[in-house]
Formats: structure tokens, sequence, C-alpha cells
């Protein structure tokens, strides 16, 4: 077992900062999606598109998960496996940027249409990130740590959502007229600056080694081997990951798998909507929701404008400790349990959240709103122990190497489908049931524990080259069968 020890090798060392580096990306993603809130309270916001009306405000949220949706589909994977992982994040990035200073940009008379176009971009480039980033991850992390150092991709992104909500808190005091015009868009366009460094950095790493062997370089896949692995495994140990990587790119080259093998071939099939349904499960537990529309749900219950952004502040930077223990548990305890009992913690929240406002309706009852603030951040405990981090470890590490891209790509359109829907539900709920829309989200999460547990092998500790033999893979698509099998200790430690 890959263990960094006192001695923290520069294996460990060397890993760590690579997927620190690349959450710099998660962190713009998660960003961009933090300020929103804080954004859509502001009242130059408001003056500058002119009073947003429930559907506006939700169409504002949803219509960047139908960018998310196209890239997913269309685009995120076609990048990744032609020009690497590492360009398709620098162009995810790029295009984020476009579509970030657009909604900067945003004036009357064409305000909410800049903003709308801005929206729809933005979730083209973080489609692109959310994807090439933690599928470079599992394809550079030995296996017993790979969810430890994908998750530190959903680090990123709780850390750049906090920061999205602090930035607006902190603008809230530039309240002079100024202030009043300029300050959201200050707030959007801080998220320039770790986009840059992102964009500088990123061109100097070294590439996916699965990836360059799938494009027949095995010389430079060595290299980031070697580069990755020195001060713990051995040169014989690297000679074998990278024969074992080789091995099963032949494979698949064999086998002729395109990405149509994701609906057709069993086995691909069974990861491909286990992975799809896990990101929609993902979005429809509520999250979309909380995460753009914190602010108005700590005002609902008796929190004034400043107090709710500092409040939302707070459970954004909370959330980024529970992900951090999620990172030290995920490969001890495995992706399963985490998923099902984050489930449970949210269901148990929602239901808290749904039944004291109806039992003390107007506030009347000061500690039945606080009861329900806290379980909030109950809600966001349970939420990044779980789906937050989980969903993507699991997408990341199931496809083999030849639709790896492709699949995950079209898993995390599960999730913007999901996101489009919940931002519409959510705030149009809100307006017409109150807190009884709580409801619907508990029943979302309480059908989940049973789905997880019951059809979802578990991954921790495998390879990326032995998934075959959790979804039920032929013969005729088994590296193993095809290309015969490596030692047990060898399987171990790659």
């Amino acid at each position: 077992m890959w263990d960094p020890g006192p001695g923290f090798s520069k294996a460990a060392r060397r890993l760590h900062c690579f997927c620190l580096i690349l959450a710099l990306g998660s962190f713009v993603w998660g960003y961009n999606v933090g300020v929103l809130a804080s954004v859509l309270a502001h009242p130059g916001f408001k003056d500058t598109l002119e009073e947003l009306d429930a559907p506006q405000s939700g169409l504002i949220t949803a219509i960047y998960y139908l960018g998310s949706w196209l890239s997913y589909v269309f685009l995120a994977h076609p990048l990744a496996d032609r020009f690497g992982r590492r360009y398709a994040a620098v162009a995810g990035m790029s295009v984020t940027c476009i579509g970030q200073a657009l909604q900067v940009g945003a004036s009357r008379p064409s305000a909410f249409a800049m903003v709308i176009a801005g929206r729809i971009i933005g979730g083209l480039g973080s489609a692109i990130i959310s994807t090439s980033v933690p599928l470079y991850q599992s394809e550079v992390a030995p296996p017993r740590q790979r969810g430890r150092l994908v998750v530190m991709n959903h680090i990123g992104f709780v850390a750049g959502l906090a920061s999205g909500f602090w930035v607006g808190y902190a603008m809230t005091f530039w309240n002079d007229e100024r202030g009043q015009s300029a300050g959201w868009r200050c707030s959007l366009a801080v998220s320039f600056i770790p986009a840059f460094f992102f964009l500088i950095a990123l061109p100097f790493m070294h590439e996916s080694p699965r990836w360059l062997v799938e494009h027949g370089k095995p010389e430079k896949a060595l290299k980031t081997l070697q580069f990755y692995r020195e001060g713990y495994y051995t040169p014989e140990e690297i000679k074998t990951e990278l024969a074992e990587i080789e091995r099963s790119v032949d494979t698949f080259k064999v086998s002729g798998l395109t990405w149509l093998s994701l609906l057709t071939d069993r086995s691909l099939f069974a990861r491909m909507w286990r992975a799809a349904v896990l990101q929609f499960m993902a979005q429809m537990c509520g999250a979309t929701a909380m995460k753009y529309y914190l602010p108005t749900l700590f005002k609902a219950l008796g929190l004034g404008y400043r107090l709710s952004l500092l409040a939302g502040g707070i459970e954004s930077t909370l959330k980024i400790g529970c992900t951090v223990i999620e990172m030290l548990i995920i490969d001890k305890v495995g992706r399963r349990l985490t998923l099902a009992a984050g489930a449970a913690v949210m269901a148990f929240a929602l239901m808290i959240n749904g039944a004291l406002p109806l039992a003390y309706p107007n506030n009347t009852n000061r500690a039945a709103d606080y009861i329900c603030i806290i379980f909030i951040f109950v809600y966001s405990l349970g939420y990044s122990l779980g789906f937050g981090p989980a969903a993507w470890v699991y997408g990341s590490e199931i496809f083999p190497t030849a639709v790896r891209a492709r699949g995950l790509s079209l898993a995390a359109s599960g999730g913007a489908i999901g996101s489009i829907v919940v931002a519409q539900i959510w705030p149009v709920g809100i307006a017409n049931l109150g807190s009884k829309v709580y409801f619907f989200f508990m029943a979302v999460n309480l059908v989940c524990v049973p789905i997880i547990y019951l059809l979802y092998p578990e991954t921790k500790g495998r390879p990326l080259e032995d998934m075959d033999v959790l979804f039920g893979g032929s013969p005729g698509s088994s590296a193993e069968n095809l290309l015969g099998e490596q030692g047990d200790h060898a399987r171990s430690r790659v």
C-alpha cells in the first residue's frame, strides 16, 4: 500500500501539488456557483436587470446547466480524447472566462440577454473542467489513494463555493453609490485571478499516462509515471504499471469499442447508467438549490440580507472541512457507504426544514427558525460526505481507458439534467408551496439509499484496469481474459 509516511516521498509531494493545481480549476467552477447567490440578491444586479421574478431567477440558474449538458454530450469528451486532459481543461477555463466576462459587462438594455449568454457559455466551459480534471486525477493517482486525490478536486470546488459567499458578503460593506452599481460586477470578476494561475500552470504539467499510451507515446507515459511514483515505487513496479496500462489500452483497441459501445455493450452500459443516475441523484438531492438560493433560504428564516450572506459563507466554509474528512475516509470506508450515509443525513435535515415552518409559520418561533438553520448546516455535512465528492470519484474510475472521457462526460450530463430540474422547481416551489417543497427532496434522498446499496458495487482499492469484474465484463472485453493476468503483488501496487 502506497503511504507517504514520515518522509513524505517525492511521489506524495508531487501528486498532492499536482492535484492542488488542478483543484484551482474546480475552485473557479465552485466560485462561479457560490458568488451567484449573492449576485442574485445584490441591489445593483436587481436594478440592472430590473427586478427579476422567480421564473427569471430560475432561468438564470438553470440555463447554466443547459450549457453544461450540451458540453458534456458534445464537447467535453472529444476535447479530452483528442487534445489530452490538460489542454481540455485549459480550453474549458478559457471558455468559462469568456462567459464570466459577458456577465461582468452586462448592461441595459440587453443586460438580461448578456447574463443568459454568459451563463450558457460559462456552463459550456465549466463542464469541460468538471470532467477533465477528475479524469486527469484518477488516471495519475495510485488505486489505493485514488479516492483521496480525486476528492481534492471537490475540496477545490467547495473552497471556491465558500470564497464566492465571502466575497459576496464583503461587497455588502461597499454600500456607497459606486458599490451599489459595481459591487456585483467585482464579485464576478474575482474569478479571473485563480483562472489566470490555472491557465499558466497547466501546460507545464505532465499529461495523463493513460492518454499518452492511447496515443502512441509510451516513452512519455513512462516519464510521467516515474515523475509521480519516484521515491516509493521501484523501477520494476513502474514498468509493471505501464505494461498494465498498455495491455488495457491494446485490449480495447482490439475490441473495436466506440462511444456507442457505452450503450450497446452490456458491461459498459452497466457502468454508464449507474454513473449517469448517480450524477442525477447528486443534483436531485437538492444540492443545486442549496448552492444558489442559500441566502434566500436564510432570509426566509428571519436573517437579514448581510447576515444571510455571512451564514452562507460559514456554511460553505464548513463544507471544506467536511470534504477533507471525506478525503481521509473514502479509501477506507468505501464509496457506497459514504454515498448512502450522506443521503440519509440529508433526508433527515430536509424533513426538519419542511416540518418546523409548517408547525410555526411566519417566523413565530425563533427557536424553530434557528433549528432549521442548524439543519441546513447538517444537510451540507451529508452532501460533503456523500454525493458531493463521491459521485465524481465513482464516475471517474469505473470506465475503461478507451471510453473513460466519453463515459464520464455522458454521465455528468445526467447531473446537468438534474440541476436544470432542481433550479426550476426550487424557486417556484418555495414561492407556491413554502417549506413543503423540502419534503419532495427528502423523498428523493430516502429513495437514493436503497438504490445505492442494491445497485452500486464497491470500487475502493481496485486498479482502473480491474473494473470489468464488478460490472459483468464479457470475455471479449476483459483485459485479463484477452491478454493474461498480472501477478497479485503487481496489481496491489499499480
